[in-house]
């Protein structure tokens, strides 16, 4: 199942995966918190999460977050250069 999330609901994800609440995600975004509700929902519907453990599991083995350098082989490595 090939699941459309905008950027907006991705940045989300990650601030869920931060342990934010969807008042302190609202904060950090500043939009209220009813626009964060919506946003929570509507990414429980696509990905067909029920909670938020639920959805945190979908964006790991989908690719959407990297945690604790799980998940990470899609992001971009640095360079050799930075050390």
């Amino acid at each position: 199942m090939n699941v459309s999330l905008s950027a907006r609901e991705l940045e989300i994800i990650e601030l869920v995966a931060e342990g934010l609440t969807n008042q302190e995600i609202a904060e950090r975004l500043t939009i209220s918190k009813r626009t964060v509700d919506n946003h929570v929902s509507n990414v429980f519907t696509k990905t067909g999460s029920k909670n938020r453990v639920a959805l945190l599991n979908w964006a790991m083995d989908h690719g959407k977050i990297c945690r604790d350098g799980f998940n990470c082989c899609s992001l971009p490595e640095a360079s050799d250069d930075a050390t």
